[in-house]
């Protein structure tokens, strides 16, 4: 385990820094929450705001300690892996958590219900009834939208609609809606499945009353000014080509001339616009209730917020490289099987490169409360301008091997105090991590972080 580049990231869905074992509690709540989410790694000997390196001094009493405290007071049974990292002259405790099957984990003393903690961004957070049984639906393997409704019969699916919606791909027939999971036999009836009523179902928002598009137009950059808002109500397929048509109709097109042919460029490629509202569809967790798919148009972005976290044992980091879980097993097939998704998991990856192409920034990911939203710029971000003698301590960092404030002070020909502000400004602006034990420790050493380099 590379202490070094732990320490360069920021605390996150996967990371959390603790100064020692005082407080046990929390520490035992970021574990079970990493073993209920997806993993990660808890340091002992790091000051959670600060990141200061105070080390631990006894680390074979403190892991033993730690041991038992886990051993006693998590159920199921979690058992981390716990590394000791020399660091100077004293040590850091590494507790690598993996993502468990047997979910969910919880604190033994509040018990199954209040216990159970989801990690979302850096904090830890009691999961409510819904998060547990979703917690439990992933212990076996099970999907929410292939469950059975059981008190509805198969008539509750609009048959001539999606017939409708199939006719570009096949004749759809009674079969099919089995195939398709749409239907499925329970107690020797044949009852539509939650993906069916959410699909096709006739009175779908009186069994599912979240499962819309709220669309708005903002003037401006927040929300005090709407001057365009749509409600759209339609099955959730011909809801995408709603949605995307209320961007179109808010958004601006300039004409582009090239050769003797003439395009329409819009601000925001469409293809990544389609695949924003197609990933919130697909991927929203409809077991949640009190707010259905947002799609918000700002002067400066597009936001398409959906309801549910990322599947459990999913971060952003392995969206963004293309490894998917799909939430909605039924919905997910009857999108593949209509051309709306193309090969699982590369939505994000698509979308990425259309805004490239356009020359726009990649989508924003983000886990906001329990919604996940997607963002698409509509503004180049650009490097803050930095002044001659700053860029050369970037580029001097580049190497990735740390420097200290007079091995830099020294390649750049200034006093250590005016290095130290002007470190102090590049850390400030995200470009610049500080490893050491605190502001007047002498041997701490600078490194390049992520957003510096890019």
């Amino acid at each position: 385990m590379d202490l070094l580049t732990l320490l360069k990231q920021p605390e996150g869905k996967t990371l959390e820094f603790k100064r020692d074992l005082s407080s046990p509690d929390g520490v035992l709540r970021t574990i079970v929450a990493f073993a209920n989410t997806a993993g990660g790694i808890v340091l002992l000997g790091v000051e959670d705001e600060t990141r200061r390196m105070v080390g631990i001094a006894d680390p074979l009493s403190t892991e033993e300690r730690l041991a038992n405290l886990v051993s006693d007071s998590i159920c199921p049974p979690v058992i981390p892996d716990i590394e000791t990292l020399p660091w100077r002259r004293t040590h850091i405790l590494a507790v690598r958590v993996y993502p468990s099957s047997t979910t969910p984990h919880y604190l033994r003393r509040p018990g199954p219900e209040a216990g159970v903690f989801i990690r979302v961004g850096s904090t830890n957070r009691r999961a409510d009834p819904v998060l547990i049984e979703g917690l439990r639906r992933h212990a076996r393997s099970e999907s929410f939208d292939e469950q059975p409704v059981p008190g509805l019969s198969s008539e509750a699916i609009d048959f001539r609609a999606a017939s409708e919606l199939f006719v570009p791909v096949r004749a759809l027939t009674k079969t099919d809606l089995i195939t398709l999971r749409l239907v499925t036999r329970y107690q020797a009836r044949v009852v539509p499945t939650v993906g069916g009523i959410l699909l096709f179902g006739k009175e779908r928002e009186h069994h599912f009353p979240d499962a819309w598009i709220q669309a708005g137009r903002f003037v401006g950059t927040d929300r005090r000014r709407i001057i365009d808002t749509a409600e759209i109500h339609t099955h959730l397929v011909p809801a995408v080509e709603e949605a995307i048509r209320f961007v179109q109709r808010n958004t601006a097109r300039e004409a582009v001339i090239r050769g003797v042919r003439r395009m329409d460029r819009w601000t925001y490629p469409l293809e990544a616009v389609r695949e924003a509202v197609v990933n919130a569809v697909v991927h929203a967790d409809y077991a949640q209730h009190g707010a259905p798919i947002r799609l918000s148009v700002f002067d400066d972005r597009i936001e398409v917020e959906n309801p549910g976290l990322l599947p459990f044992g999913l971060t952003i980091d392995e969206v963004k490289r293309g490894i998917s879980k799909l939430r909605n097993r039924v919905i997910g097939r009857v999108f593949h099987e209509l051309g709306l998704i193309e090969q699982w998991g590369s939505g994000i990856q698509r979308m990425t490169a259309a805004c490239e192409q356009a020359g726009l920034p990649a989508p924003l990911l983000e886990e906001i409360g329990i919604h996940f939203r997607l963002t698409l710029s509509s503004s180049r971000i650009r490097r803050p301008k930095l002044e001659k003698v700053d860029a050369a301590i970037l580029q001097m960092l580049s190497a990735g091997e740390g420097l200290s404030t007079h091995e830099i002070a020294r390649r750049i020909d200034r006093s250590e105090r005016a290095t130290r502000s002007r470190l102090a400004s590049l850390v400030k602006l995200g470009l610049v991590v500080e490893v050491g034990a605190g502001p007047h420790d002498p041997r701490r050493r600078y490194f390049l972080s992520e957003t510096g380099g890019g």
